[in-house]
């Protein structure tokens, strides 16, 4: 046989095949076909972040209801959940795995600090979008910006200068405790402490303890702390160190005014595994509450009934829809024709746009969404009681890049 045409005839069939495939619409960039667009979260499914593993549902009922209601342009949403444990080692393996083997167009939400910061670069060096990110540890003012990077959870530093600002000037404490996790998620709400706390002369941090994400015991931390004399403690940790602190301090009948971030505000759970103690703790929310009578909550909740019944209304699967809610909204403005880049373009137009949280403002300088968070506290049986709604912290460094 003519070697030209053993040659030529492999070349033909590589021709006729993109050909075809292009005729029937599939694209050559990463993430999307004719029918669907691919969309991955990694996250806590178990571990000691379990309780977590609500946001990565809630994200996927906002999916399946985009899907319900006909896709977008004629696209499907394929959803990728994947379990990291809440570990940075197997975050990175989800997000290997779900770039090099499921062709991801986009991420969303990935609640874990350390496993947010194992990804980032592997993420950017793929040019593959994360809107928005589902913790707040991340640094979102890099010089540039990120390109494919968005941002709408509220800093932690943020979030910690907020309630710090609300334990000293509406609450009148004093002295104050933090408890934080080893992580740069505990270090970034411990970083918004200090900073508020340097603005008072009559106020001062007077214990700041840090404890391994997977600690068993908090006893030495408690003991430390109710010396200290201190009015309230700050938690910036997961729920498992949360109950485990609630309750090492209960049984050296020790009752400060706890005070928490976000991640702990779904109260009903909080107050059924803490037996009742959860009563009491006030935390700040990023999303509306779970009972809102907004229209754009009562729709999802009601979606909730009939596409996930089996999971828990509250914060942390609304959470998941809000991380979630820019994406959707981007690429329904991109139109047809597809690309990273047309969808950047239109998440760089956000100017207030409001979903079931704060309003979100992006452009190509600003890639934090928001500073505001609502302070809201646990009554009786889990119930919520908005304190003060929403406010930003105007000691914000990165508005000022």
């Amino acid at each position: 046989m003519n070697l030209r045409k053993v040659f030529c005839i492999p070349a033909i069939i590589l021709m006729v095949c993109f050909f075809v495939t292009a005729g029937n619409g599939y694209s050559i960039e990463r993430g999307f076909d004719d029918r669907e667009i691919r969309i991955g979260q990694f996250g806590p499914q178990t571990g000691p972040a379990a309780t977590w593993g609500a946001v990565a549902r809630g994200s996927k009922l906002l999916f399946d209801l985009v899907n319900e209601e006909g896709g977008i342009h004629g696209r499907k949403i394929r959803y990728f959940i994947r379990d990291d444990h809440y570990s940075p080692s197997q975050a990175m393996a989800a997000v290997r795995e779900l770039v090099d083997r499921q062709g991801i167009f986009a991420f969303t939400g990935g609640v874990s600090g350390a496993g947010c910061h194992a990804v980032k670069g592997y993420i950017e060096q793929n040019k593959i979008l994360w809107v928005t990110l589902g913790s707040a540890a991340l640094n979102p003012v890099d010089d540039p910006p990120s390109l494919y990077r968005f941002h709408a959870y509220p800093l932690f530093q943020d979030e910690a200068s907020i309630m710090t600002k609300f334990a000293v000037e509406d609450l009148g404490f004093k002295k104050i405790g933090f408890l934080y996790q080893n992580d740069s998620f505990g270090k970034a709400g411990l970083a918004g402490c200090k900073q508020r706390i340097a603005t008072y002369k009559d106020a001062a941090l007077v214990a700041e303890l840090p404890v391994e994400a997977t600690a068993a015991d908090l006893s030495s931390q408690i003991l430390r702390l109710r010396k200290a004399d201190v009015d309230t403690i700050f938690m910036w940790v997961n729920p498992t160190l949360a109950v485990m602190a609630l309750k090492t301090a209960a049984s050296i009948d020790y009752k400060p005014q706890w005070i928490a971030f976000n991640g702990l505000s779904e109260y009903p759970l909080m107050y059924k595994i803490t037996d009742g103690l959860f009563e009491g703790v006030i935390t700040s929310t990023f999303v509306a509450a779970h009972d809102s009578t907004d229209p754009l909550v009562v729709k999802y909740r009601e979606a909730a009934k009939r596409l996930a019944p089996e999971d828990r209304w509250g914060m942390l699967f609304i959470g998941g829809i809000f991380f979630s809610e820019p994406l959707v909204e981007a690429l329904k403005r991109a139109g047809r024709d597809l690309s990273t880049e047309k969808v950047i373009n239109e998440l760089n137009k956000f100017d207030n746009w409001k979903g079931v949280g704060a309003p979100i403002t992006w452009n190509k300088n600003r890639r934090q969404g928001t500073d505001s968070v609502m302070i809201t506290q646990c009554g009786p049986g889990g119930s919520q009681k908005v304190l003060k709604d929403w406010t930003a912290n105007e000691l914000a460094t990165w508005k000022k890049k």
